[in-house]
């Protein structure tokens, strides 16, 4: 009887298992994800069993009686965990771009399980001996260069994931990271629901002086979505961003600069800055654990900066060539302010609305002129066919690939032969379920595996400003760059050609990953490029020549201004993370701290960046977010070639493509940029395309 009831419970087991879509192989076009097929409940049943098929691939790789081997043992625990990954790409993916209570409910049950999870594989003794007997061994394997990046990267993951600790330790440290995850994914969602709880639903025109008819009209689209009337303003960045540049009602821009910018700071459920002590608390924690002594210690052993002296040389040698001229830009716009009646010192609420009307009386040029010649069905175009110019790269839209927004669009990604490189999707527009800003990521990866090359699935997700009932989606010159960038990024996923997927795309050192995205971003300001794709979406006509100088002429306004203001998270960043004792004070204190070398507009008291600085404390960027400076001085040394040999120049589109773009992180950054540009990068070129020199 027992047999019976166990047979009967193990093929109950096995029938939940067959019927959960996450688990089977996808039978779909390139074997995409089959979103139709997914429900929510599916998540949390299909990573428990995908995690316990994980350990025994694991355990069967500890318990091998061969004596370890690169095959055997560092290539095995590579493969090893694909069906967790098919599991979690979709889940996290949703995470951040289509998330809603429950799926939040589940991250909260998985983040500890898979915190638990990963630490039982990188602490475990028996597994860590065979993979320290390979690496102890390499200089007798003769490795090619990729596998021997794979096994030192195997290596360094279990020895800083604590392979190395006592026993006692590992405990210690299977805590603290799962204390970690959880405070890292609780800041996230609390960023998330403090920037969608907040709304201000105004009824009187009058109050909206200034803003130009497709702003008003996404305003009102807003509240009718909402099912309210009249014109509703939000704190996401297609609505803050160009009410802040051209709302008149002074009052208002401060109330909703107010709120954006204490944001997670006002003391209820979602006040992230005892959160903030804790996370920067518990990484020091680790860091100490594992013998460094800060978290930027740990971190930076594995960038190109390789250490907090290299980061802080950049940032203050940027600082000191940028600041004299964002004086200048400041005391400029304080200026004009003055000259419009303004009888104030400029407040930060005041920067945009006055630096861009000092920008379009300088230039004749603002947001209102460009937008109608950057149609979003124009600019995908535009973006592509770049991609087709440099590469040969051809998109084929496909509609039979299920996704997981009806907005979502997928394409087929070919190179000029018509070989199949990689799934791409599209998302564009902001939604309540989707978190701010723009990222590039990885549904699947890229590997080869027994001669087979799988190829990689791509997602890029933005929140650009919506169609309205009257108008198409009409792009921000910044909306376009930001497109070029995270394109950029796809490129570097979608044209990889790497053996390892830990290895393969994106997978490359923080510092580095930018460089093909802001290298992507300097299109956006050339003639020959934007001559093939900015028409005006009603005339049809090109946009002029004199349009396109303004572009180029304006594209360095303010540019140290913005500069400093990078620096600033920067230096905060950096601030939080090179702390060597525990942090128990104010957390604006420390901020205001951190940034007082790069403060140039007003304090303004009660308010911070932190509580919402989703990059470092919920993203990847902790002791990172340099890496965005960091990259541009490479993405200007990068670009100035092009420059020289013309913006789509074959002979150096191939050897970017084949030095960055292909090869991932197989080799250490610097070489491959050498191999590329034939010189170690300086900031000469970077201060020349600002006009800082």
């Amino acid at each position: 009887m027992k047999r019976n009831i166990l047979f009967l419970f193990m093929s109950i087991t096995t029938i939940a298992i067959m019927a959960n879509p996450l688990l089977g192989k996808y039978k779909t076009p390139y074997g995409t994800i089959p979103f139709n097929s997914i429900e929510t409940k599916h998540y949390l049943p299909a990573f428990e069993e995908s995690m316990k098929i994980h350990l025994t691939e694991v355990d069967k790789i500890t318990n091998n009686k061969q004596k370890p081997t690169f095959e055997n043992t560092i290539v095995a625990l590579e493969q090893a965990g694909n069906l967790l990954s098919q599991v979690s790409s979709p889940f996290y993916n949703l995470l951040s771009a289509e998330t809603n209570d429950a799926l939040q409910e589940i991250a909260e049950k998985v983040s500890p399980l898979m915190s638990e999870h990963y630490n039982a594989i990188s602490l475990n003794e028996k597994l860590f001996a065979r993979v320290k007997a390979v690496y102890e061994m390499r200089d007798q394997l003769k490795l090619n260069v990729e596998d021997a990046r794979l096994l030192q990267k195997t290596y360094d993951g279990f020895a800083d994931n604590g392979a190395n600790l006592s026993e006692s330790d590992k405990t210690v440290y299977r805590e603290l990271s799962r204390e970690l995850s959880m405070l890292t994914l609780q800041f996230g969602q609390n960023v998330l629901k403090e920037t969608n709880n907040w709304s201000l639903l105004i009824t009187d025109r009058a109050l909206l002086a200034g803003l130009p008819q497709d702003v008003l009209d996404m305003l009102a689209l807003n509240a009718k979505n909402a099912g309210k009337e009249g014109w509703l303003l939000n704190l996401k960045a297609t609505t803050y961003i160009p009410f802040m540049k051209y709302a008149e009602n002074r009052d208002l821009r401060r109330e909703l600069y107010l709120a954006f910018n204490t944001r997670c700071m006002n003391g209820g459920e979602y006040d992230n800055r005892e959160i903030i002590r804790n996370i920067v608390n518990t990484r020091l924690k680790i860091a100490n654990l594992l013998g460094h002594q800060s978290y930027a210690d740990q971190v930076l052993v594995h960038r190109m900066a390789e250490n907090k002296d290299n980061v802080y040389k950049l940032l203050d040698d940027l600082l000191n060539a940028y600041r004299p001229y964002a004086e200048k830009e400041v005391e400029s716009v304080q200026t004009y302010a003055d000259s419009q009646g303004a009888y104030f010192k400029i407040q930060p609420w005041d920067w945009s609305f006055y630096s861009d009307k000092l920008k379009d009386e300088k230039y004749a040029l603002n947001d209102e002129i460009l937008k109608p010649y950057f149609e979003l069905e124009h600019v995908k175009k535009g973006v592509f066919g770049l991609a087709t110019k440099l590469f040969g790269l051809q998109f084929i839209k496909n509609d039979k690939i299920q996704k997981y927004h009806p907005e979502v669009d997928v394409y087929e990604v070919k190179d000029k032969n018509g070989k199949f490189l990689s799934v791409l999707y599209t998302d564009f527009h902001p939604r309540d379920g989707k978190r701010p800003g723009a990222w590039m990521n990885e549904f699947k990866g890229q590997w080869v595996q027994k001669g087979k090359d799988s190829r990689p699935h791509i997602t890029i997700v933005m929140n650009f400003t919506r169609p309205t009932e009257t108008k198409p989606a009409l792009l921000t010159y910044d909306e376009v760059t930001t497109f070029l960038h995270e394109f950029g990024h796809a490129l570097h996923g979608m044209l990889s050609e790497c053996t390892y997927e830990s290895l393969s795309g994106t997978n490359v050192y923080r510092d580095f990953v930018e460089l093909p995205s802001q290298m992507l971003e300097n299109w956006a300001s050339q003639k020959e490029f934007l001559d093939e794709f900015a028409v005006h979406y009603e005339t049809g006509e090109k946009i002029p020549a004199e349009l396109i100088e303004k572009i180029k002429a304006a594209d360095n306004f303010n540019a140290a201004y913005f500069c400093l203001r990078q620096l600033s998270f920067g230096y905060v960043d950096m601030a939080w993370h090179t702390l060597t004792t525990p942090f128990e004070g104010d957390v604006l204190d420390m901020e205001k701290t951190a940034m007082s070398k790069t403060q140039i507009l007003p304090y303004v008291a009660n308010t911070g960046m932190s509580p919402a600085f989703s990059h470092i404390f919920a993203g990847g960027y902790a002791a990172g977010y340099y890496s965005y400076k960091w990259a541009e001085v490479l993405d200007a040394d990068a670009f100035s070639v092009f420059a020289e040999k013309g913006i789509f120049n074959k002979e150096t589109a191939t050897s970017f493509y084949e030095n960055i773009l292909k090869r991932g992180g197989t080799e250490h950054p610097m070489v491959l940029y050498k191999r590329f540009r034939g010189q170690e990068p300086t900031i000469d070129a970077l201060l020349k395309r600002s006009g800082v020199n």
